[in-house]
């Protein structure tokens, strides 16, 4: 085996992906596996986790699905419990789910605020403490949690969206310091503008908006899922060993222009 082989190899590495039955966090989920690892792929809707399964079983990819909702710390502690019966290990956790409620800040209930928050921030905290108990049995392992751009600056239509992303970068930095003598590494990836779900309405109602942000793209042109995938497999591998408290932004320039 290659240096660059062994450095990004993941073969038998357990990965759970919360939100991983669609979008960037199925790309990841793709990735991690053609790159070795043995997938989770954790959701709430288990209909569409099992169809996420055997997708990558057509890709012949090792993976099997949890129901878990990250809002709810009994769902997670079940979810984790799950993994271990059927694993016993956790190395790699990637905590991609996410919801967004676009509104101005003056019109957001409660509910809705808490909502983004819990789902975005407490759901990762949830997820990481769960995989910290799991990673020091094993001796070690690798977290990686997805923020955005709006990690790095604020955006008028999705306050508590932001909100969460900029608590995504500091609960990792934190982290990061907190673990880095139990061998965990804490990381964190930025999306920029990519195709999903979440942003489909900017294609689909909002060509004008969605126009303006290509042009601003340096590389030209919006990202795909499967832009996120490299990130997420160089976070999960011995690559990354010396790499903890990060952000890798991938927006195509994006932030930069």
């Amino acid at each position: 085996m290659t240096l660059t082989k062994a450095l990004f190899e993941l073969t038998d590495k357990v990965a759970l992906i919360t939100g991983g039955n669609g979008g960037i966090g199925f790309s990841i989920a793709k990735g991690l596996g053609q790159a070795g690892a043995k997938i989770i792929v954790a959701g709430r809707n288990r209909n569409k986790s099992e169809q996420a399964t055997k997708k990558l079983a057509d890709l012949a990819i090792s993976a099997v699905s949890v129901e878990i909702d990250v809002t709810q710390k009994d769902s997670v502690t079940k979810a984790f419990g799950e993994t271990n019966d059927k694993f016993g290990r956790l190395d790699i956790l990637v905590n991609n789910a996410g919801i967004a409620i676009r509104k101005m800040p003056q019109e957001y209930n409660l509910e809705e605020w808490n909502d983004v928050i819990n789902t975005n921030l407490t759901g990762a905290h949830l997820c990481c403490q769960q995989a910290y108990n799991l990673m020091v049995e094993s001796g070690g392992g690798k977290i990686i949690n997805i923020g955005s751009m709006t990690s790095i600056f604020g955006s008028d239509w999705v306050s508590p969206y932001s909100a969460s992303k900029g608590g995504i970068v500091q609960l990792t930095k934190s982290l990061a310091i907190a673990w880095a003598n139990r061998n965990i590494q804490v990381n964190s990836i930025l999306p920029g503008w990519i195709h999903t779900d979440l942003t489909e309405t900017y294609k689909t109602t909002r060509m004008k908006r969605y126009l303006e942000i290509k042009q601003r793209i340096p590389r030209g042109h919006w990202g795909e899922p499967d832009d996120i995938a490299g990130a997420a497999i160089f976070l999960s591998s011995h690559a990354s060993d010396y790499v903890t408290g990060t952000s890798i932004i991938v927006d195509g320039g994006y932030s930069i222009n």
